[in-house]
């Protein structure tokens, strides 16, 4: 983070970066201020997108060799296309000698650091690893933002805040904006506050959903969903929300069966440790294999969406379903 940050004070800029790590809210951040630093204005001439699996590589180098149109460089931001785990071999050949007024900018939830592109990107450019951030570091963020709006929070409210909203940035800037809003007259954030604006927590929510759908309670995990709908939460937060617990499930699986203390999971996680306790035994109702199965059947979800083969609603309906089956014959 601190060499992008460099980079745009400078004004010097790596030909090709690469944004990835579970923390999607800082690399969609990231993403906007190398744009905003590397592009001009309104300037579509010199800036193209491309996003999700199956985009057309040949169309892409064929575009990096075109001169940009009266501009210093032209700009090319590709985002979750799974090239850096396969397919992303004819790329990687381009990258190790590209044109030299185009830049790339790489915007990834998962790589295979042993792929071909993420080493040739390694050697060529900048990767920033965006991963969840510790608790400490979140509380200095929901400071931050409290006190450009004039209010103060307490160690402890924090606690309860993060304890609701889990690590999330996008769920917990989300929250912040309805507390915000609450205590509009209040100069500091109390523990009542929290509690009145985030009791129906989607998170909350979703961690029952998979409690119900470990013990194959196929009612109990539809009505839970269903109330999320009741609250107007979108489609796909949901879905985005689900593929996270499960990555943390996951990743809090393997730590405990490597033998780490609860203190030390946390840690490694960005979780309270007072809460972790919960995880653990949430996790301890699944199977390795059935969580990266889980975590995987999240992302195809979400593909089939983006590439228009199934609507949101039906996408979660049909994941959570096979979640069901593949339990109850587990």
């Amino acid at each position: 983070m601190q060499r992008i940050n460099e980079d745009i004070k400078s004004g010097h800029f790596r030909q090709i970066y690469l944004l990835c790590g579970e923390e999607r809210y800082l690399r969609r951040q990231y993403r906007d201020r190398l744009r905003k630093a590397m592009c001009g204005e309104g300037d579509t001439m010199n800036t193209h997108f491309y996003e999700g699996k199956d985009i057309p590589v040949g169309e892409i180098i064929d575009q990096a060799e075109v001169l940009p149109f009266f501009a210093e460089r032209r700009v090319i931001f590709i985002e979750n296309s799974g090239l850096f785990k396969a397919g992303g071999e004819k790329l990687a050949d381009y990258l190790a000698d590209p044109g030299a007024t185009t830049y790339f900018i790489f915007n990834e939830n998962e790589v295979d650091k042993r792929s071909r592109l993420y080493k040739t990107v390694q050697s060529k450019g900048y990767i920033a690893d965006f991963g969840i951030q510790d608790e400490n570091t979140l509380k200095r963020w929901i400071a931050g933002i409290l006190k450009k709006e004039g209010k103060r929070i307490t160690v402890s409210t924090a606690d309860l805040f993060l304890e609701k909203t889990g690590t999330d940035m996008d769920n917990i800037y989300m929250e912040l904006e309805k507390l915000i809003s609450y205590c509009l007259d209040k100069p500091v954030v109390e523990a009542q506050d929290v509690e009145a604006v985030c009791s129906n927590r989607a998170a909350g929510r979703i961690f029952d959903m998979i409690n119900a759908i470990a013990a194959g309670q196929s009612e109990r995990a539809f009505s839970l969903y269903n109330d999320l709908v009741t609250l107007k939460e979108p489609p796909m937060r949901i879905l985005s929300l689900l593929a996270r617990q499960y990555n943390m499930l996951l990743q809090v699986k393997e730590l405990k069966t490597k033998g780490f203390d609860h203190k030390t999971i946390g840690a490694r996680v960005g979780l309270s440790p007072y809460i972790v306790g919960k995880y653990v035994t949430q996790a301890s109702k699944f199977r390795s294999f059935q969580l990266r199965e889980a975590l995987t059947r999240c992302v195809e979800a979400e593909e089939a969406v983006k590439n228009g083969k199934m609507n949101d609603v039906m996408s979660i309906e049909v994941l959570m379903m096979s979640m069901l089956q593949r339990k109850a014959y587990s």
